[in-house]
Protein backbone atom coordinates (compact mmCIF):
# COMPACT_ATOMS: atom_id res chain seq x y z
CA UNK A 1 0.00 0.00 0.00
CA UNK A 2 1.36 3.41 -0.93
CA UNK A 3 2.01 6.19 1.57
CA UNK A 4 2.05 9.95 1.07
CA UNK A 5 5.54 11.37 1.66
CA UNK A 6 5.69 15.10 2.28
CA UNK A 7 8.51 17.52 2.98
CA UNK A 8 8.47 20.80 4.95
CA UNK A 9 9.26 24.37 3.89
CA UNK A 10 10.53 26.39 6.84
CA UNK A 11 8.22 29.41 6.67
CA UNK A 12 8.39 29.93 10.46
CA UNK A 13 12.10 30.67 10.90
CA UNK A 14 12.88 27.05 11.77
CA UNK A 15 15.98 26.19 9.78
CA UNK A 16 19.48 25.67 11.15
CA UNK A 17 22.82 24.09 10.48
CA UNK A 18 23.40 24.09 14.25
CA UNK A 19 20.26 24.14 16.39
CA UNK A 20 19.94 27.34 18.36
CA UNK A 21 22.46 29.25 16.23
CA UNK A 22 20.61 31.57 13.81
CA UNK A 23 22.01 31.64 10.28
CA UNK A 24 20.92 34.61 8.12
CA UNK A 25 21.09 32.41 5.01
CA UNK A 26 18.53 30.02 6.53
CA UNK A 27 16.07 32.58 7.82
CA UNK A 28 12.52 32.35 6.52
CA UNK A 29 12.33 34.29 3.26
CA UNK A 30 10.63 34.01 -0.10
CA UNK A 31 13.86 32.90 -1.76
CA UNK A 32 14.90 30.28 0.82
CA UNK A 33 11.46 28.70 1.26
CA UNK A 34 10.90 28.76 -2.52
CA UNK A 35 14.14 26.84 -3.03
CA UNK A 36 13.01 24.15 -0.57
CA UNK A 37 9.66 23.88 -2.36
CA UNK A 38 11.31 23.57 -5.77
CA UNK A 39 13.71 20.90 -4.51
CA UNK A 40 10.89 18.84 -2.99
CA UNK A 41 8.94 19.14 -6.23
CA UNK A 42 11.95 18.14 -8.32
CA UNK A 43 12.69 15.12 -6.12
CA UNK A 44 9.15 13.79 -6.44
CA UNK A 45 7.79 14.29 -2.92
CA UNK A 46 4.01 14.06 -2.86
CA UNK A 47 3.17 17.07 -0.71
CA UNK A 48 4.80 20.02 1.06
CA UNK A 49 3.75 21.46 4.41
CA UNK A 50 3.71 25.26 4.58
CA UNK A 51 3.55 26.00 8.34
CA UNK A 52 2.02 29.14 9.82
CA UNK A 53 2.80 31.17 12.93
CA UNK A 54 1.65 34.75 13.42
CA UNK A 55 4.85 35.92 15.13
CA UNK A 56 7.30 33.86 13.08
CA UNK A 57 8.47 34.00 9.49
CA UNK A 58 6.27 34.61 6.47
CA UNK A 59 2.62 33.99 5.62
CA UNK A 60 1.61 30.55 4.35
CA UNK A 61 -1.27 31.60 2.08
CA UNK A 62 0.65 34.42 0.43
CA UNK A 63 3.65 32.13 -0.06
CA UNK A 64 1.46 29.38 -1.54
CA UNK A 65 0.06 31.81 -4.09
CA UNK A 66 3.54 32.90 -5.10
CA UNK A 67 5.06 29.45 -5.41
CA UNK A 68 2.09 27.61 -6.96
CA UNK A 69 2.85 28.56 -10.59
CA UNK A 70 6.47 27.38 -10.17
CA UNK A 71 5.57 23.82 -9.17
CA UNK A 72 5.17 20.88 -11.53
CA UNK A 73 3.56 18.03 -9.59
CA UNK A 74 3.76 18.43 -5.80
CA UNK A 75 0.75 19.19 -3.64
CA UNK A 76 0.79 21.99 -1.07
CA UNK A 77 -0.38 21.40 2.49
CA UNK A 78 -1.16 24.99 3.49
CA UNK A 79 -1.49 25.67 7.21
CA UNK A 80 -4.31 28.08 8.09
CA UNK A 81 -4.88 29.51 11.55
CA UNK A 82 -8.60 29.35 12.26
CA UNK A 83 -8.62 32.18 14.76
CA UNK A 84 -7.11 34.67 12.35
CA UNK A 85 -9.28 34.45 9.23
CA UNK A 86 -13.01 34.84 8.56
CA UNK A 87 -14.23 31.55 7.08
CA UNK A 88 -16.00 32.93 3.96
CA UNK A 89 -12.95 34.99 3.02
CA UNK A 90 -10.71 31.98 3.70
CA UNK A 91 -12.89 29.75 1.50
CA UNK A 92 -12.43 32.11 -1.43
CA UNK A 93 -8.66 32.29 -0.90
CA UNK A 94 -8.30 28.53 -0.69
CA UNK A 95 -10.48 27.86 -3.73
CA UNK A 96 -8.32 30.28 -5.69
CA UNK A 97 -5.15 28.55 -4.51
CA UNK A 98 -6.57 25.20 -5.55
CA UNK A 99 -7.16 26.56 -9.04
CA UNK A 100 -3.58 27.85 -9.19
CA UNK A 101 -2.37 24.37 -8.20
CA UNK A 102 -4.62 22.57 -10.69
CA UNK A 103 -6.43 20.84 -7.84
CA UNK A 104 -3.36 19.96 -5.73
CA UNK A 105 -4.30 21.85 -2.54
CA UNK A 106 -4.55 20.24 0.89
CA UNK A 107 -5.26 22.16 4.09
CA UNK A 108 -3.63 21.94 7.54
CA UNK A 109 -6.13 23.33 10.06
CA UNK A 110 -4.53 25.05 13.06
CA UNK A 111 -6.66 25.80 16.12
CA UNK A 112 -5.28 29.26 16.83
CA UNK A 113 -6.10 32.27 18.94
CA UNK A 114 -6.64 35.68 17.44
CA UNK A 115 -3.33 37.58 17.61
CA UNK A 116 -3.34 39.55 20.84
CA UNK A 117 -6.20 37.57 22.37
CA UNK A 118 -6.31 34.37 24.40
CA UNK A 119 -9.14 31.84 24.49
CA UNK A 120 -9.19 28.78 26.75
CA UNK A 121 -8.56 25.46 25.06
CA UNK A 122 -12.09 24.03 25.12
CA UNK A 123 -13.89 27.02 23.56
CA UNK A 124 -11.01 27.60 21.15
CA UNK A 125 -11.39 24.07 19.79
CA UNK A 126 -15.16 24.50 19.68
CA UNK A 127 -14.62 27.59 17.52
CA UNK A 128 -12.19 25.65 15.34
CA UNK A 129 -14.76 22.94 14.66
CA UNK A 130 -17.36 25.54 13.69
CA UNK A 131 -14.89 27.17 11.29
CA UNK A 132 -14.09 23.77 9.78
CA UNK A 133 -17.76 22.96 9.29
CA UNK A 134 -18.50 26.29 7.62
CA UNK A 135 -15.34 26.16 5.53
CA UNK A 136 -16.06 22.63 4.31
CA UNK A 137 -19.62 23.56 3.30
CA UNK A 138 -18.49 26.63 1.35
CA UNK A 139 -15.63 24.78 -0.35
CA UNK A 140 -18.09 22.05 -1.32
CA UNK A 141 -19.91 24.82 -3.20
CA UNK A 142 -22.95 24.74 -0.93
CA UNK A 143 -24.76 27.59 0.81
CA UNK A 144 -24.26 27.94 4.55
CA UNK A 145 -27.04 28.29 7.10
CA UNK A 146 -25.06 27.91 10.33
CA UNK A 147 -25.92 29.22 13.77
CA UNK A 148 -23.37 28.22 16.39
CA UNK A 149 -21.67 29.75 19.39
CA UNK A 150 -18.96 31.45 17.31
CA UNK A 151 -20.15 31.34 13.70
CA UNK A 152 -23.58 32.75 12.81
CA UNK A 153 -24.22 33.26 9.12
CA UNK A 154 -26.47 32.49 6.19
CA UNK A 155 -24.47 32.84 3.01
CA UNK A 156 -24.08 31.55 -0.53
CA UNK A 157 -20.72 29.96 -1.45
CA UNK A 158 -18.09 32.14 -3.13
CA UNK A 159 -17.97 32.18 -6.90
CA UNK A 160 -14.43 30.82 -6.77
CA UNK A 161 -14.57 27.02 -6.70
CA UNK A 162 -11.98 24.28 -6.29
CA UNK A 163 -11.03 22.28 -9.37
CA UNK A 164 -12.91 19.21 -8.12
CA UNK A 165 -15.85 21.24 -6.85
CA UNK A 166 -15.28 19.73 -3.41
CA UNK A 167 -13.43 20.74 -0.27
CA UNK A 168 -9.74 19.73 -0.18
CA UNK A 169 -8.75 17.35 2.63
CA UNK A 170 -8.37 18.77 6.14
CA UNK A 171 -5.22 17.64 7.98
CA UNK A 172 -5.45 18.35 11.71
CA UNK A 173 -3.46 17.48 14.84
CA UNK A 174 -3.68 17.79 18.61
CA UNK A 175 -3.30 15.53 21.61
CA UNK A 176 -5.70 17.13 24.12
CA UNK A 177 -9.22 15.82 24.67
CA UNK A 178 -10.86 18.75 22.85
CA UNK A 179 -8.40 18.41 19.94
CA UNK A 180 -9.08 14.69 19.56
CA UNK A 181 -12.82 15.30 19.51
CA UNK A 182 -12.47 18.01 16.85
CA UNK A 183 -10.36 15.66 14.75
CA UNK A 184 -12.92 12.88 15.07
CA UNK A 185 -15.81 15.18 14.14
CA UNK A 186 -14.27 17.35 11.43
CA UNK A 187 -10.88 16.28 10.07
CA UNK A 188 -9.95 13.98 7.20
CA UNK A 189 -6.38 13.20 8.25
CA UNK A 190 -5.28 13.16 11.89
CA UNK A 191 -1.64 14.22 12.34
CA UNK A 192 0.56 13.23 15.25
CA UNK A 193 4.06 14.14 16.35
CA UNK A 194 6.85 11.60 16.97
CA UNK A 195 6.22 8.94 19.57
CA UNK A 196 7.11 5.35 20.37
CA UNK A 197 5.47 2.63 18.31
CA UNK A 198 3.23 1.44 21.18
CA UNK A 199 2.09 5.00 21.89
CA UNK A 200 1.33 5.60 18.20
CA UNK A 201 -0.76 2.41 18.12
CA UNK A 202 -2.67 3.57 21.21
CA UNK A 203 -3.37 6.99 19.71
CA UNK A 204 -4.61 5.50 16.45
CA UNK A 205 -6.96 3.15 18.27
CA UNK A 206 -8.38 6.01 20.32
CA UNK A 207 -8.98 8.25 17.30
CA UNK A 208 -10.55 5.44 15.30
CA UNK A 209 -13.02 4.81 18.12
CA UNK A 210 -13.84 8.50 18.45
CA UNK A 211 -14.42 8.86 14.71
CA UNK A 212 -16.72 5.83 14.67
CA UNK A 213 -18.97 7.55 17.21
CA UNK A 214 -19.41 10.32 14.64
CA UNK A 215 -19.96 7.71 11.90
CA UNK A 216 -16.79 8.85 10.23
CA UNK A 217 -13.40 7.35 9.35
CA UNK A 218 -10.05 9.08 9.74
CA UNK A 219 -6.79 8.67 7.85
CA UNK A 220 -3.55 9.08 9.81
CA UNK A 221 -0.37 11.09 9.32
CA UNK A 222 2.93 11.28 11.19
CA UNK A 223 5.13 14.38 11.42
CA UNK A 224 8.81 13.79 12.22
CA UNK A 225 12.35 14.93 11.47
CA UNK A 226 14.81 12.63 9.71
CA UNK A 227 18.58 12.33 9.68
CA UNK A 228 19.75 9.76 7.13
CA UNK A 229 23.32 9.00 6.10
CA UNK A 230 25.07 6.11 4.36
CA UNK A 231 25.84 4.47 7.71
CA UNK A 232 24.23 4.56 11.15
CA UNK A 233 27.45 5.92 12.64
CA UNK A 234 27.45 8.83 10.19
CA UNK A 235 23.79 9.55 10.96
CA UNK A 236 24.45 9.58 14.71
CA UNK A 237 27.44 11.85 14.17
CA UNK A 238 25.23 14.22 12.16
CA UNK A 239 22.67 14.25 14.98
CA UNK A 240 25.39 15.04 17.54
CA UNK A 241 26.78 17.80 15.32
CA UNK A 242 23.34 19.37 14.96
CA UNK A 243 23.10 20.06 18.73
CA UNK A 244 26.81 20.54 19.35
CA UNK A 245 26.49 24.32 19.85
CA UNK A 246 23.17 24.30 21.72
CA UNK A 247 23.06 25.18 25.41
CA UNK A 248 20.09 24.40 27.62
CA UNK A 249 19.21 28.05 28.26
CA UNK A 250 18.97 28.85 24.55
CA UNK A 251 16.93 25.71 23.93
CA UNK A 252 14.45 26.60 26.66
CA UNK A 253 14.09 30.12 25.26
CA UNK A 254 13.34 28.76 21.77
CA UNK A 255 10.72 26.35 23.14
CA UNK A 256 8.96 29.11 25.07
CA UNK A 257 8.67 31.29 21.96
CA UNK A 258 6.28 28.84 20.34
CA UNK A 259 2.56 29.61 20.42
CA UNK A 260 1.82 26.00 21.42
CA UNK A 261 4.40 25.78 24.21
CA UNK A 262 1.83 24.72 26.84
CA UNK A 263 -0.16 22.22 24.78
CA UNK A 264 -0.74 18.55 25.54
CA UNK A 265 1.29 17.57 22.50
CA UNK A 266 4.25 19.65 23.65
CA UNK A 267 4.06 18.05 27.10
CA UNK A 268 4.20 14.62 25.48
CA UNK A 269 7.30 15.60 23.50
CA UNK A 270 8.90 16.73 26.78
CA UNK A 271 8.04 13.36 28.35
CA UNK A 272 9.80 11.58 25.52
CA UNK A 273 12.96 13.60 26.13
CA UNK A 274 12.79 12.92 29.87
CA UNK A 275 12.37 9.18 29.34
CA UNK A 276 15.13 8.90 26.74
CA UNK A 277 18.52 7.33 27.33
CA UNK A 278 21.24 9.57 25.92
CA UNK A 279 18.52 11.10 23.75
CA UNK A 280 17.23 7.78 22.37
CA UNK A 281 13.68 6.85 23.39
CA UNK A 282 13.33 3.92 21.00
CA UNK A 283 15.37 2.26 18.28
CA UNK A 284 16.36 4.95 15.74
CA UNK A 285 14.13 7.60 17.41
CA UNK A 286 16.22 10.47 18.80
CA UNK A 287 14.74 13.25 20.95
CA UNK A 288 17.67 15.67 20.84
CA UNK A 289 15.91 17.98 18.40
CA UNK A 290 13.28 18.64 21.06
CA UNK A 291 15.87 20.45 23.15
CA UNK A 292 15.34 23.44 20.82
CA UNK A 293 11.80 22.84 19.61
CA UNK A 294 8.53 22.92 21.54
CA UNK A 295 6.55 20.86 19.03
CA UNK A 296 7.72 18.04 16.77
CA UNK A 297 10.77 17.15 18.84
CA UNK A 298 12.25 13.87 17.61
CA UNK A 299 14.03 12.55 14.55
CA UNK A 300 14.24 9.18 12.86
CA UNK A 301 17.99 8.63 12.64
CA UNK A 302 19.91 5.93 10.82
CA UNK A 303 21.16 4.51 7.58
CA UNK A 304 18.77 4.29 4.59
CA UNK A 305 17.52 0.80 5.44
CA UNK A 306 16.95 1.67 9.10
CA UNK A 307 15.02 4.83 8.28
CA UNK A 308 12.90 3.02 5.69
CA UNK A 309 12.24 0.17 8.14
CA UNK A 310 11.11 2.64 10.81
CA UNK A 311 8.70 4.30 8.39
CA UNK A 312 7.36 0.90 7.32
CA UNK A 313 6.79 0.04 11.00
CA UNK A 314 4.59 3.12 11.37
CA UNK A 315 2.80 2.16 8.16
CA UNK A 316 2.05 -1.26 9.62
CA UNK A 317 0.22 0.50 12.46
CA UNK A 318 -1.96 2.47 10.03
CA UNK A 319 0.03 5.62 9.18
CA UNK A 320 -0.74 6.63 5.59
CA UNK A 321 1.05 9.98 5.34
CA UNK A 322 4.45 11.22 6.51
CA UNK A 323 5.44 14.87 6.85
CA UNK A 324 9.22 14.90 7.18
CA UNK A 325 11.88 17.53 7.65
CA UNK A 326 15.54 17.83 8.58
CA UNK A 327 18.25 20.39 9.22
CA UNK A 328 19.15 22.20 7.11
CA UNK A 329 15.88 21.51 5.33
CA UNK A 330 17.24 21.79 1.81
CA UNK A 331 20.22 19.51 2.49
CA UNK A 332 18.19 16.83 4.26
CA UNK A 333 15.50 17.02 1.58
CA UNK A 334 18.14 16.00 -0.95
CA UNK A 335 19.60 13.25 1.25
CA UNK A 336 16.25 11.64 2.07
CA UNK A 337 15.25 11.76 -1.59
CA UNK A 338 18.51 10.06 -2.55
CA UNK A 339 18.65 7.36 0.13
CA UNK A 340 15.11 6.55 1.27
CA UNK A 341 12.42 7.87 -1.07
CA UNK A 342 13.18 5.25 -3.75
CA UNK A 343 12.55 2.53 -1.15
CA UNK A 344 9.01 3.74 -0.47
CA UNK A 345 5.88 3.00 -2.46
CA UNK A 346 4.48 6.52 -2.27
CA UNK A 347 1.77 8.63 -3.85
CA UNK A 348 -0.53 11.52 -2.88
CA UNK A 349 -3.08 10.46 -0.28
CA UNK A 350 -6.53 9.90 -1.74
CA UNK A 351 -9.17 11.12 0.70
Amino acid sequence: MSVEVSWFSALCDDDYEFLGIPDPALRSSWEHCRDIALAADRHGYDNLLLPSGYALGIDSIAFAGGVAPLLRQIRLLVAVRCGELWAPQLARQLATLDQMLAGRLTINIISSDLPGQKLESKPRYARTLEVMQVLRTLLDGKPVDFHGEFMDLTLAPPAARTVSGACPPFYFGGMSEPAREVAAAGADVYLMWPDTLPAVAETLADLRARAEKHRRALRFGYRAHVIVRESEAEARDAAARLVSKLDDETGAEIRKRSLDSESAGVRRQAELRENATDGWVESNLWTGIGRARSGCGAAIVGDPDQVAAKLHAYQDLGIEAFILSGYPHLTECDLFARYVLPQLDHAPLSV
